[in-house]
């Protein structure tokens, strides 16, 4: 392993490292850029503190030197257990392929996060917002409304919306099949109306000669790409609610929200949403906590 100087950790492996996880891990663009950024960082960090080290003697020790220097920075919890896990990854990668004797980021630990609950919308401003919104009777305007409107009936993530092709509706079984994070399978029920929108949608495409494999289109017919998403739910969220935040993922928390508000098992809301375990979920049940209250206050003789 003689040989091998830091500037080849980013530059010689980095294009394997992100063909593995693009393509056998089927992890986001977003998730990709992110990794690529933080492993840029560190490497700009050890060309400037530690020039001469060999990619074998990296230790926990420069890693936590690293991330020290973040911490005085003031970065977020959240962002420095992120650059922990892109750079664990990476180890990870270049132990398997020989590279490295050992993963120096096992030694770390992850920063405790302050608790915070996800933002979610109110019954009534979902309401308003299918109900009473207009959205444009053309491609454009219809595809904006399926966009808030399968996130929020399905509760996909904004990656996986931006995936789907037509070939993941199962019509007969009202259904579409959705490829989660780690290309992992999930089959999410479709309510009939949406199907019938989704069936008028694909033949909308057609008489307009958009020939596609992507189920929703831009109105050139080229696939939709995450800014493009993220700007629409910001559009109209803020014609809606009042609440700070209004990304794709607020539409997914409400989905869970009222799930679970309704009923629903919390063990089932993970599957809907293909978390890979309970403990991701159940942020939700914190969430569900002042109707729990108000049931208490309703329903109890002492409440």
């Amino acid at each position: 392993m003689d040989g091998f100087f830091v500037p080849m950790l980013f530059y010689q492996y980095i294009n394997d490292f992100t063909h593995y996880l693009r393509f056998e891990k089927r992890y986001s663009t977003l998730t990709l850029r992110a990794y690529e950024s933080d492993l840029g960082k560190f490497s700009a960090y050890l060309t400037i503190h530690y020039p001469e080290i060999l990619l074998p003697e990296i230790n926990h020790l420069h890693l936590r030197s690293w991330l020290s220097s973040l911490k005085e920075c003031d970065q977020k919890a959240s962002s420095i257990n992120r650059k922990i896990s892109s750079l664990s990854s990476y180890f990870k990668f270049l132990l398997r392929k020989g590279v490295v004797s050992k993963n120096p980021v096992s030694l770390l630990h992850n920063m405790r996060l302050p608790e915070r609950l996800p933002q979610f919308l109110k019954v009534s401003e979902t309401e308003f917002l299918f109900e009473e919104l207009q959205f444009e009777a053309n491609l454009k305007g219809i595809t904006e409304r399926l966009i808030l409107e399968l996130l929020y009936t399905t509760g996909i993530r904004r990656a996986e919306i931006i995936n789907l092709k037509e070939s993941d509706i199962e019509w007969g079984m009202q259904q579409i099949r959705v490829w989660g994070k780690g290309n992992k399978e999930r089959l999410l029920p479709v309510a009939d109306s949406l199907l019938d929108t989704l069936r008028d949608y694909i033949g909308l495409k057609k008489s307009e000669n958009l020939q596609t494999l992507h189920l929703l289109v831009l109105p050139n017919g080229k696939p939709l790409y995450d800014k493009y998403v993220y700007l629409t739910v910001k559009k109209y969220l803020s014609q809606v609610s009042t609440i700070k935040k209004k990304s794709p993922h607020v539409l997914r928390h409400t989905f869970a929200t009222h799930l679970l508000n309704n009923g629903a098992s919390i063990q089932a809301i993970k599957e809907l949403l293909g978390h890979a375990s309970i403990a991701a979920t159940q942020v939700y049940t914190h969430i569900n906590i002042d109707e729990l209250k108000k049931i208490h206050k309703l329903s109890h003789p002492r409440g």
